[in-house]
């Protein structure tokens, strides 16, 4: 019997959408730049960058969202989440859908822009502005034999009822099937991981007191109330 030096942490799981049944979290990669901001932005001839995420930033998608602290900005981006059921490595897009989902989900990627800014300029590592608690909020997963892979579908956010953030996945610059090929060229993809896709243009700050509301059509639809760094 294995013995361990400290109590063995509870797994992070997320809910799965009408079941009691729960989906474990393994690792969470995050794609950057996958819309395009602007009306006459190409698409480009790279794959985005991607990063990754803590499993334990992984929180359920309701009730308080947490400012988190040394940062000014605290920024949403809402995104459509795949969550991988069945791993692999150097996977053919072709069945990267069918062979590899096991469902989606509504997240956001929450970033503290300002620490971002400065690791841009000095090129460090982005995990300041990315890996802190509750930084990866998420909905009840559907699985995908529920729901089908999303071609199209509205994606948005809005705070305290004004709309910030509006795209479509049909606008996803590379979509799910290249962006789960791409991962699985530099590692082996694993059962549990979940991949955000990207997030729209819209992206601004939000402050304690902000109602947080976002969704993406034929997934699910999250709402949140920012709270205050505790002391």
């Amino acid at each position: 019997m294995t013995s361990f030096a400290i109590p063995v942490p509870a797994p992070v799981t997320l809910a799965v959408a009408g079941s009691s049944a729960r989906f474990p979290v393994g690792r969470v990669f995050c794609i950057g730049r996958n819309y395009a901001w602007s009306a006459d932005e190409p698409r480009p001839a790279e794959m985005p960058a991607w990063f990754m995420k803590p499993a334990s930033a992984v929180v359920p998608a309701q009730g308080a969202l947490h400012c988190p602290p040394q940062t000014t900005e605290f920024c949403h981006e809402v995104e459509l989440v795949v969550a991988i059921g069945q791993g692999g490595r150097g996977i053919d897009p072709a069945r990267a859908e069918a062979g590899h989902v096991w469902g989606y989900a509504v997240g956001l990627d929450m970033t503290r822009r300002d620490l971002q800014r400065q690791a841009k300029a000095a090129g460090g590592p982005w995990e300041p502005a990315k890996a802190f608690d509750h930084s990866a909020p998420c909905t009840p997963l559907v699985p995908a034999a529920r729901c089908g892979h999303p071609r199209s579908g509205a994606i948005w956010l809005t705070v305290n009822g004004v709309e910030r953030q509006r795209s479509d996945v049909a606008q996803l610059l590379w979509p799910v099937a290249e962006l789960i090929a791409m991962l699985s060229r530099s590692v082996t993809l694993a059962p549990g991981d979940l991949v955000f896709t990207g997030t729209p243009a819209g992206v601004d700050v939000l402050h304690p007191g902000d109602s947080v509301r976002a969704g993406v059509d034929g997934i699910g639809e999250l709402a949140m109330d920012v709270t205050a760094t505790s002391s």
